[in-house]
C-alpha cells in the first residue's frame, strides 16, 4: 500500500516538475509560430481570456494556460488593453505582456504627397484603413470644426500639410485632420505671416497661390518663377488663366482639358474671372508657400510647358506666342494664353 502511494506521489512530483519546466520554457522561449511581423487587432471590450485566446490563435502566444498564469502572477489581468498591435521576431511572453499593458499600438504610416487635393487625401486615408472617405470629407467641410481650427472657407483644402504621419487605427478623422492642420501651422509660422502682410497678402491668399504653384511646377527650382508670373499678373489685373484651377472646378474630369472646359462657368475658371479662385485647389508643400512669399525678381507674365517638366517663360505676348509655337503647336496641342503642364 505504501509502495503504491509512493509511486503515485512520485508520478505527481514528476508531472509537476515537467509542467513547471514546460511553463518556464514557454515563458522564456519565443513562440515558434511568429517568425515575421504579425498585426493583431484586439477589439474593445475583449476580456482577459478573450485576449489570451486571440493571441494564441494568432500564434503570438505558444501556451495559453502558461501565459494566462504568467499574467495572473504579474497582477496584470486588468491592465491589458485592447487595440491593434504589431508583433515581430518571435516575441517573448514578457514582451507581449509589456506591449499590451503599455498600449504600444501599431501605427499606420500615412504619406500625403505635395499637391494632393482634399479628395485625394481622403482616399489615401481610407486606403490606409483609418476611416471612410465620406466621413473624412464630411468632417473636413464641417463649419464648426473649421471654426475650431480658425480656418476660413468651406473646407480644409490647402491646410492638410503634405507629410508622413503615423496614426493608430482608431484615431478618427477629426484627430487625423487636426494633426495635418497643426503641421501646417508649424510650417506657416509668424515669420511667414509677417512676410505675407508685407506683400499685402492674407494667409488664405498665400495658400491659394501656393496651391496653384504646386500644381503648375514640375521642378522645384521653377516655383519662384511661376509664383512671380501669377503675382505680376495679379498686379496688372490680368486674368491668371491657369489650367489647374479650371480642372479643380470641373466634375468628372477625364484628364483631357479642352477649349470647351475653358468656357465652363465656375468660380475656379481663371480664364473667365480675374483674380484668385475662391479657395485653394490643392495642399501645397513648404517650397510652394516660400515661393509665393519670396517670388523671383522677374517681370515675366507668361509661361508654357516644354513638355519635359520645365517651362519657357516670357515677358511679352509676342515672345509667349513664339514659345507656344515652338513647344505646343508643333505637337498639335491647343494653347491658351498660359499653356501649362498638369502635375499628376
Amino acid at each position: 500500500m505504501k509502495k503504491s502511494f509512493y509511486s503515485i506521489f512520485m508520478v505527481l512530483i514528476l508531472s509537476l516538475t515537467l509542467f513547471s519546466l514546460s511553463a518556464m520554457l514557454s515563458l522564456t522561449l519565443p513562440s515558434s509560430l511568429v517568425v515575421t511581423e504579425k498585426v493583431v487587432d484586439i477589439p474593445k471590450g475583449t476580456d482577459f481570456l478573450g485576449i489570451v485566446d486571440l493571441l494564441t490563435k494568432e500564434g503570438v502566444v505558444q501556451n495559453k494556460l502558461c501565459f494566462s498564469l504568467f499574467v495572473i502572477m504579474k497582477g496584470k489581468v486588468r491592465e491589458m488593453r485592447a487595440g491593434e498591435y504589431l508583433f515581430s521576431n518571435s516575441p517573448l511572453p514578457d514582451e507581449v505582456l509589456s506591449k499590451l499593458v503599455t498600449g504600444e499600438e501599431f501605427l499606420h504610416t500615412l504619406t500625403i504627397p505635395e499637391g494632393y487635393n482634399l479628395f485625394q487625401v481622403a482616399r489615401v486615408v481610407e486606403n490606409a484603413g483609418l476611416t471612410e472617405e465620406g466621413r473624412f470629407l464630411d468632417k473636413a467641410k464641417d463649419r464648426s470644426f473649421l471654426s475650431s481650427l480658425r480656418i476660413e472657407g468651406s473646407s480644409l483644402e490647402g491646410y492638410l500639410f503634405p507629410d508622413t504621419y503615423r496614426f493608430r487605427k482608431n484615431t478618427g478623422e477629426e484627430d487625423i485632420l487636426r494633426a495635418m492642420v497643426n503641421r501646417f501651422n508649424q510650417i506657416y509660422d509668424e515669420t511667414h505671416e509677417k512676410r505675407a502682410s508685407a506683400l499685402g497678402l492674407t494667409k488664405e491668399q498665400v495658400v491659394i497661390l501656393a496651391s496653384m504653384v504646386e500644381k503648375e511646377a514640375g521642378v522645384s527650382w521653377e516655383k519662384p518663377l511661376i509664383a512671380a508670373v501669377f503675382e505680376n499678373r495679379l498686379k496688372k489685373e490680368i486674368k491668371l488663366q491657369s489650367d489647374p484651377t479650371v480642372i479643380y472646378g470641373l466634375t468628372n474630369f477625364n484628364g483631357d482639358l479642352t477649349k470647351e472646359h475653358l468656357n465652363v462657368d465656375t468660380l475656379y475658371n481663371t480664364y473667365r474671372f480675374k483674380g484668385l479662385p475662391p479657395e485653394p485647389i490643392a495642399n501645397p508643400g513648404k517650397d510652394s508657400m516660400i515661393a509665393v512669399l519670396y517670388p523671383a525678381d522677374v517681370d515675366y507674365l507668361y509661361f508654357v510647358s516644354r513638355n519635359d517638366g520645365t517651362h519657357s517663360f516670357s515677358h511679352t505676348l509676342k515672345e509667349h506666342n513664339q514659345a507656344v509655337e515652338k513647344y505646343q503647336r508643333r505637337l498639335k496641342i491647343p494653347p491658351g494664353p498660359l499653356t501649362i503642364s498638369q502635375k499628376p
